[in-house]
């Protein structure tokens, strides 16, 4: 079976092309987009994720397959239907692969039979994929290659192809548009013609430590206009991990809609956490190798467990003084609400859930800042209870 494709070759005839006209038709009874997980892996198109080394980028791609596999919401993520997926991974060998998907099957509490005969795994290292390559005669697309990789798909009946990374999966410049062009567009074409989602999992260039976008993509930037969603991982700031009231920032990881051509980009990101999984495998049962394995986190809600009443109750405390809104300072107005919600400051999650509940209040107008001199004619800004627009605690 041939994939038609734009190739031609010396001598031979130039196509055809007719301009097909447009013919209404009921939007009723268009398909519906085939999202397969929501709002990245898509049947019949390419999605792209691009990160830093180490930022956990496998271990996702791991888990949302599982997801996909099961069914299951194993992220925060409910996929749009339980699909076979094929994870190909061009650096490492098949049993560090299956250490990754094992050690992720026992965290997230998949019974074997769950995934077997509906997920596909296979090592670059043992099973190399180059669907195009450079040389003297310019950029050739290895169609036997394409042909079987079509094949091995229809056959499986897959519905999610991961490539894990995409420039294992050819041999052409990587800063060449036009050669990146020609291969991404030959993913997609597999893609439209085996109706699957196909993921292309891309390292980002080395930018001196400074936050990763989607256009921080090494190589060429063909890659990521031929896809249609793209997303990018960061690792957690310190200055985030101290609003979240978290340790070991480097845990938690960032996505960002980078690119989302069929849906808007999201306005809020989705975190994950990446933790060790034990798979008791050294000697005498001791706990051996220990996997990395990601697992869904969410931002933490300043406002959760909280009322309107309390909200009251935290005006009234601090119409009652006087209050800086310097942390630093002895009057300042988070202590004032700390002691009306019961919060221990002391503790760090508390202390920086309370400047959080602050900094919201104080944006809704529930809390008004201004400015005058203290007792030394020294200009300081004082908080005091909002009598406009409140900002409700739920």
């Amino acid at each position: 079976m041939n994939i038609p494709h734009n190739d031609m070759t010396a001598g031979a005839r130039a196509p055809t092309i007719v301009a097909r006209p447009f013919e209404w038709q009921d939007p009723a009874t268009l398909p519906p987009r085939a999202w397969v997980y929501p709002w990245h892996y898509i049947r019949k198109f390419v999605s792209v994720t691009i990160a830093p080394g180490g930022v956990g980028k496998s271990s996702l791609v791991i888990a949302e397959a599982l997801a996909m596999i099961t069914g299951r919401n194993l992220l925060g993520t409910k996929p749009k239907e339980a699909a076979r997926v094929w994870l190909w991974n061009g650096e490492d060998p098949i049993d560090e692969l299956q250490r990754r998907v094992t050690a992720a099957l026992v965290q997230h509490n998949i019974a074997p039979s769950e995934v077997e005969g509906r997920l596909f795994l296979n090592s670059g290292r043992d099973d190399s994929i180059c669907i195009a390559l450079q040389n003297r005669q310019g950029i050739q697309i290895a169609e036997p290659q394409v042909d079987a990789i079509t094949r091995t798909i229809r056959e499986n009946a897959i519905g999610v192809v991961i490539v894990d990374p995409f420039v294992s999966s050819h041999s052409v410049g990587e800063n060449d548009n036009n050669a990146i062009d020609r291969v991404a567009k030959t993913w997609a074409r597999i893609a439209d013609a085996t109706n699957t989602s196909i993921e292309l999992v891309h390292h980002s260039r080395k930018n001196g430590g400074a936050e990763t976008t989607v256009e921080d993509g090494r190589g060429a930037v063909a890659l990521l206009a031929a896809a249609r969603a793209a997303r990018v991982l960061n690792t957690m700031t310190k200055e985030e991990a101290e609003r979240a009231g978290v340790e070991h920032h480097h845990e938690y990881v960032r996505i960002d809609d980078g690119k989302a051509n069929l849906t808007p980009i999201s306005e809020a990101s989705q975190w994950f956490r990446k933790v060790g999984v034990h798979l008791w495998n050294g000697p005498g049962g001791s706990g051996g190798d220990s996997v990395g394995v990601v697992i869904g986190w969410t931002w933490p809600d300043p406002l959760e467990d909280l009322t309107t009443v309390d909200l009251h109750k935290v005006q009234a405390a601090v119409a009652a003084s006087r209050w800086r809104k310097d942390s630093q300072a002895k009057e300042w107005v988070g202590i004032a609400i700390a002691d009306t919600l019961g919060l221990d400051l002391s503790d760090k999650a508390n202390r920086n859930r309370v400047k959080s509940l602050q900094r919201m209040w104080t944006e809704s107008g529930a809390l008004v800042e201004f400015t005058e001199k203290d007792e030394k004619r020294n200009e300081r800004t004082y908080v005091r209870a909002g009598g406009g627009r409140e900002g409700e605690a739920a």
